[in-house]
């Protein structure tokens, strides 16, 4: 059987400490996966999964998250809840207690938590409040200074145009400073089980409602143990047109290596028209351990950790 490894998107190294400790101890990847993942959700500083995440357009938190079983194929997900704060174990809970579906979203998806006892809170927090608002007043001085220039439709009557620039400043608004994007992590256990899970906030100030790919199967997550598992990061809606995470899976099972695959999955996506385009990453994990990822960028990195490791190292990713 293969040694157990654990691998991570940028920000997951907060919580693969915690995968690798029920790996080391024989637990599933399942449980390994949620432990990571639970780690990082609650991790206050980090505004793009869990408690702290960036809000939507209306000053609301949205989480998406997703595990997807390599050995049956087995998916559970959540998308666009409110007030609780790790959705991954929501969607955990789909996979083992609503086997009838694997999508679960926003009231719906609320009220499944409240039935199975996940305690609600408030995801909000002042600092996340704080950058929100910082780029509401960005957004307001520009939209002034664009007024007085004459370049501006904010004003014009009538509830059309104000409905049309509203939906501007959403797009205008931008992702904080500093490293950002949903998580991906990925496990392999003792037993050869694969397991990937992903977790997000979704991106910041986005449509209320908007649910990415780390909710969809085949987009920002796949896992098939005949090949391997990937997910994404960035992007969500070229992931969710390319199929993108299914896509890697589908080059590590012509035998690809995994770094090459994940490449190959954000070159198709590349091809895809998109005028809101930005950085997509991917990442991937065989049954037999291999593994590697690939970015837009250079510098990209992953971390990893094996049941020799003291503590999560970093490996390069692939550049597209």
């Amino acid at each position: 059987m293969p040694e157990p490894v654990i691998i991570g998107s940028e920000r997951s190294e907060v919580g693969l400490p915690a995968g690798m400790d029920v790996l080391r101890r024989g637990g599933s990847a399942l449980d390994a996966v949620e432990a990571a993942m639970r780690c990082c959700e609650d991790n206050l500083a980090d505004h793009y999964v869990g408690t702290g995440g960036l809000p939507n357009a209306r000053g609301e938190v949205e989480l998406d998250a997703s595990v997807m079983l390599g050995s049956s194929r087995r998916f559970g997900a959540v998308g666009a809840v409110h007030g609780f704060p790790n959705p991954i174990s929501i969607a955990r809970a789909v996979l083992e207690r609503l086997p009838q579906h694997c999508l679960l979203v926003g009231e719906g998806a609320e009220l499944f938590a409240e039935e199975n006892g996940f305690a609600r809170a408030e995801l909000l927090t002042d600092e996340a409040r704080e950058l929100w608002r910082e780029q509401l007043d960005a957004v307001a001085r520009k939209e002034l200074a664009d007024s007085v220039e004459g370049e501006n439709t904010a004003a014009v009557a009538g509830d059309h145009r104000y409905r049309a620039a509203a939906l501007d400043l959403v797009r205008k608004f931008a992702p904080h400073e500093g490293p950002w994007g949903t998580i991906n992590i990925i496990a392999l256990d003792a037993s050869g089980e694969l397991c990937v899970g992903v977790s997000t906030s979704g991106y910041p100030y986005k449509y209320p409602g908007r649910v990415g790919d780390s909710a969809v199967p085949g987009a920002g997550n796949w896992c098939d143990l005949r090949a391997g598992g990937a997910a994404c990061t960035g992007r969500g809606e070229l992931s969710m047109r390319g199929g993108t995470a299914r896509t890697i899976v589908d080059h590590l099972a012509a035998g690809q290596d995994p770094a090459e695959a994940c490449r190959l999955g954000l070159a198709d996506a590349s091809t895809l028209p998109d005028d809101y385009r930005a950085e997509l990453r991917a990442l991937a994990l065989t049954p037999d351990g291999r593994h590697g990822g690939a970015a837009g960028q250079q510098g990209s990195v992953y971390a990893l950790m094996t049941t020799d490791s003291t503590e999560p190292e970093f490996r390069p990713r692939a550049v597209l």
